[in-house]
């Protein structure tokens, strides 16, 4: 994907107390999304079994053994990954990814 928006958020999330565990698991993904080609969710669950497609074209990410949530939102025909959400289980359960 050509365009993945907000690695802001990303960098903000680890570099948080208690969150540097997440950076390298985060560099990897970012790293991964950047060269993928995807063309609809078919294709991103074939790279990633375990991401989670939801509406909205919205999918999430384990990240670091699941410990954390990645919810983007995708746009297939521009190659634009949008990040909507990075977080632990309890502040996941706390949102509606399918809005957020």
């Amino acid at each position: 994907m050509k365009n993945i928006i907000a690695l802001g958020t990303l960098v903000k999330f680890w570099e948080q107390p208690g969150r540097l565990d997440a950076e390298q698991p985060l560099r990897v993904w970012y790293s991964e999304v950047k060269k993928a080609n995807w063309l609809n969710p078919h294709d991103v669950k074939k790279q990633f079994g375990s991401a989670s497609l939801i509406t909205n074209n919205r999918v999430v990410f384990n990240i670091k053994g699941n410990k954390y949530q990645l919810v983007v939102q995708i746009n297939y025909s521009s190659s634009w990954v949008f990040v909507r959400f990075i977080g632990t289980h309890d502040e996941y359960d706390e949102i509606d990814a399918s809005t957020i």
